[in-house]
């Protein structure tokens, strides 16, 4: 039998997990405080923990540090009406199995119980462990990345999970999505939060000073080398460095950069000395790697050191709930700065921003916002001041791309709420294989080359959804 423990400081919250959880597979123990609940974890250690974070007194996060304390395996599973990205990301930095928000889809919420304690031995409880406290992060992440939809708490999940890690990160995403600002976040909610963050943009240096860039240089190593220079690589020592659009580095700068990652080790020009370095390296993206390395202008051992972890940022037409949020953080961000501080959105000019595809993401964005404070002369951005003089591709709400949505939104993806966008991905992903590999003949290289995605992962989806190939 399974012990549960659930954490609430409300008895009819209790009451109703006790009733939703009673069968015979589980017994259930009760908390309702801070206090209350690392006693009963220590004296009958629980295989699964239900943990409220709205508590009077030590909340949520303060509890599931202590109770990660006690025991570093046990999973915890976060509950909240209360979904901010500071939140979530904290709660999964410090181990928490899961972060549900209520009101949840009790089918969804008995699987993940169930996947949770298929991680945990019911005949081998947890001995009791204290490893050193993780250093705690005052900057909110909600300062730094904007949203509640699903698609981007997904981001927030990621974030908390790998930030205590000194593992590489690949973030990918279109143009203008907030790679950077993802790389940020991981930062500071990293042990290596005091230490220096540095970014440089691939794309925007041209090759032959890329590579003094990120290595340094000796004086008089080649011409106008007047002096010594320190190279991104150790000024980032200790800390994270951050390669935006990666996949536009030359080759041979590729190949430094793996040594790096692997050994830790670089020169500078004009230098036999080796330098040994600590610096986290995360990458971003907004190529299609895969269809680089098939094209030979990315190395595929690089590209497999920087995905340890990949962070795949939705387009802001894929978390449109997140886009009045972005847009009055955007008015008051640069409304002060116009001398202006109570602008406002008309209600339809919201509903026009909602309605617009935004090609340039986030970016696009916050550039028509600055544009139209800088026109509006009331304290009200009517609808007009937002695509002056540019004919605006309406997102289609026609019922043709409701039928096209109907023929992966089924009846039970429907009901997985928070779990929309991943299932239905899955579903015209499935499609999308089947109907290369029909087109194909079931000719895996050519059906790769079609998707324009590499034979490694056209194999690694066939086996994951059991398609013949």
């Amino acid at each position: 039998m399974f012990k549960l423990l659930v954490i609430d400081d409300e008895q009819s919250v209790r009451y109703s997990f006790k009733k939703l959880l009673n069968t015979k597979e589980y017994s259930i123990s009760e908390a309702s405080n801070a206090e209350e609940a690392v006693a009963a974890f220590r004296k009958n250690p629980p295989h699964l923990v239900i943990l409220d974070i709205e508590m009077p007194g030590k909340d949520g996060i303060q509890v599931l540090k202590e109770l990660k304390q006690i025991s570093p395996k046990t999973p915890v599973i976060i509950i909240t009406a209360y979904g901010s990205g500071d939140r979530v990301i904290k709660a999964m930095k410090y181990g928490a199995y899961e972060y549900i928000e209520k009101p949840f889809d009790i089918p969804h919420f008995m699987k993940v119980v169930e996947e949770a304690l298929n991680t945990v031995s019911i005949s081998i409880p947890e001995t009791p462990d204290s490893p050193e406290k993780r250093k705690q992060i005052a900057a909110k992440i909600d300062d730094i990345i904007i949203g509640e939809s699903v698609a981007i708490k997904e981001v927030f999940k990621l974030i908390g999970k790998v930030a205590t890690s000194d593992a590489s990160i690949l973030i990918t995403g279109e143009s203008g999505t907030g790679k950077e600002l993802v790389a940020r976040a991981i930062h500071k909610y990293s042990d290596r939060a005091g230490k220096p963050f540095i970014a440089i943009n691939c794309a925007a240096i041209p090759e032959a000073l890329l590579e003094s860039e990120l290595f340094g240089y000796e004086k008089g190593s080649f011409t106008g080398a007047d002096r010594q220079k320190t190279g991104k690589f150790e000024e980032a020592h200790q800390g994270t460095l951050f390669l935006d659009e990666i996949g536009d580095m030359s080759l041979a700068l590729q190949a430094k950069v793996l040594r790096i990652l692997q050994e830790g080790t670089f020169e500078r020009l004009g230098s036999s000395k080796i330098i040994r370095v600590n610096a986290r390296l995360v990458a971003a993206t907004n190529r299609n790697l895969e269809n680089d390395i098939i094209t030979k202008t990315f190395r595929e051992d690089l590209y497999y050191r920087l995905k340890v972890v990949t962070i795949s940022l939705p387009p802001l037409r894929m978390r449109r709930e997140d886009i009045p949020l972005l847009a009055r953080h955007f008015i008051g961000k640069h409304s002060k700065e116009n001398g202006n501080n109570l602008l406002k959105l008309h209600p339809d000019s919201i509903q026009r921003l909602c309605d617009y595809p935004w090609p340039g993401n986030i970016r696009e964005l916050e550039n028509v916002i600055k544009r139209a404070i800088i026109l509006t002369k009331g304290s009200v951005i009517s609808p007009e001041l937002l695509f002056e003089g540019t004919e605006i591709p309406v997102f289609s709400k026609t019922p043709d791309t409701s039928s096209r949505l109907g023929t992966y939104l089924n009846q039970d993806i429907i009901s997985r709420e928070g779990e929309i966008f991943k299932l239905a991905g899955e579903e015209f992903e499935k499609d999308l294989l089947k109907w290369a590999l029909i087109k194909t003949g079931g000719n895996q290289v050519k059906a790769a080359k079609i998707l324009g995605i590499s034979r490694v992962m056209l194999h690694e989806r066939i086996e994951k959804y059991g398609l013949k190939g």
